[in-house]
């Protein structure tokens, strides 16, 4: 079975491998040294001034940024699972909440974020998702992230970069605090999450908040290549080979480009043969597609083609289906999936197979490859 859902993404054989090794104790030299050199790896990777690795699903990483950096109120974008999920994590942490609610294919406007500011004057932290993975749509963090620093430079920014980090390259340069998860572009298992700060959000901090997820017994330790508790040893040598395997195949740079280029000709391949995007303004961590036959076609990824994507929650159940684009994909792998879909829509009765989403993707995927005059 192929595994093309947003998370879990399939785990490479190599790190499958690393993770295979004899277990080894989590306070020892041996293990300290791994955990520098995946410490040292993020700090490149995410660009903040502090990384803290967390044994917890992404949503623990949410629960964290939320209970150690927002005091009073938070603001939460609120277009899809994730970006709810905020506000009900500061609803069960006894904090205030104002939430601006989006359709699920509608990005956050830069103008509602700061009309929110000017009418709710102890908002201490904004929340907001960069790829909302429920439909697979990008919000102009950025561009939030700047207006809100020069709004009020105390408000911390929380971003949720879970379904973003290791697909694009993100401007923190006004983000206080960025998540990401081991089971989406990181290629790994579930159980891992990580935060990147900025030196205001560690100021922010503080002595923190909570116990386990205390950010600052974790940034204490972890600064000295230890964790508070126990660390999640199998991810974390996993982890470190997976920035090796991305410094093998070219860099986080190189990564970016090929990632963009995949989901762009994946999505003029699938437009190509009558499929429709869902989101407004898609993400580059997965496409979207919006068909009444999302689940028939599903149906026969699965169990025609042996192809796992995946589908709606909520009241998009049945209304859209989700392909994966994070990660080390090989290019074999995404045209099989764009044939058997379209081959779908012919067992379907919907367009005869022409080998039509096929020929569209090589032709934009590798259109950089050729001259001028040859394309």
């Amino acid at each position: 079975m192929l595994l093309f859902t947003p998370g879990p993404t399939p785990v490479p054989e190599n790190v499958r491998q690393a993770m295979a090794t004899v277990s080894i104790h989590h306070r020892t030299p041996e293990f300290e040294a791994i955990f520098r050199q995946t410490r040292e790896g993020l700090l490149e990777l995410l660009a903040t001034d502090e990384v803290v690795m967390l044994a917890s699903t992404g949503t623990g990483a949410m629960e964290a940024a939320v209970s150690n950096l927002c005091h009073h109120t938070l603001l939460n974008i609120n277009a899809g699972k994730f970006g709810e999920r905020f506000g009900k994590i500061a609803v069960a942490m006894g904090l205030e909440k104002v939430e601006l609610c989006y359709d699920w294919s509608t990005p956050a406007s830069v103008e509602e974020v700061m009309a929110a500011l000017h009418e709710h004057s102890d908002i201490d932290a904004i929340a907001v998702q960069i790829c909302e993975s429920a439909g697979g749509l990008r919000h102009p963090v950025e561009e939030i992230a700047a207006a809100v620093k020069a709004f009020n430079p105390d408000i911390m920014v929380i971003a949720d970069g879970i379904t973003a980090i290791g697909v694009e390259r993100i401007d923190v340069s006004h983000i206080d605090c960025i998540i990401a998860g081991s089971q989406k572009a990181f290629m790994l298992p579930p159980g891992l999450a990580i935060l990147g700060l900025s030196s205001a959000a560690i100021g922010k901090i503080g002595s923190g908040r909570g116990y386990y997820f205390n950010l600052a017994s974790e940034i204490q330790k972890q600064r000295q290549n230890t964790t508070a508790y126990t660390a999640a040893t199998t991810l974390i040598i996993g982890l470190l080979e997976v920035l090796e395997s991305i410094k093998r195949y070219g860099g986080a740079g190189k990564l970016y480009c090929d990632t963009a280029r995949r989901a762009k000709a994946v999505r003029f391949a699938l437009e190509a043969i009558g499929l429709h995007s869902y989101p407004k303004v898609p993400a580059k961590a997965m496409t979207t597609i919006a068909d009444a036959d999302a689940t028939a076609i599903r149906t026969l990824l699965k169990e025609e083609f042996g192809v796992s994507v995946a589908g709606g929650q909520d009241h998009l159940k049945g209304k859209i289906f989700r392909i994966n684009q994070m990660g080390l994909i090989d290019l074999n792998e995404m045209v099989w999936v764009l044939n058997c879909i379209e081959l779908s829509l012919a067992l379907l009765g919907r367009r005869p197979y022409d080998a039509t989403a096929s020929r569209i993707f090589n032709e934009e995927y590798f259109k950089h490859k050729l001259s001028p005059k040859e394309q």
